[in-house]
């Protein structure tokens, strides 16, 4: 993953795009990071994850929650 200041980021916008396609690029301001620029077919993986993950911890309440007379 790389890291670009966001003086940098700004200034080189085409570039940075160019850039997040192919890998998460972390810009940092005053030497910490502070945002993630990422594609948008890896922002769609993540929040596909995120779904299922979502799902299954529903689902495992729902279960835990009744009872079994």
């Amino acid at each position: 993953m790389q890291s670009q200041s966001a003086k940098d980021a700004k200034y080189n916008f085409g570039r940075l795009i160019d850039t997040a396609r192919a890998e998460p690029v972390v810009i940092e301001k005053h030497g910490r990071p502070v945002v993630v620029v990422l594609s948008v077919e890896e922002y769609q993986r993540l929040v596909a994850i995120e779904a299922v993950h979502a799902s299954v911890g529903a689902t495992a309440a729902s279960v835990s929650g009744k009872s079994h007379d």
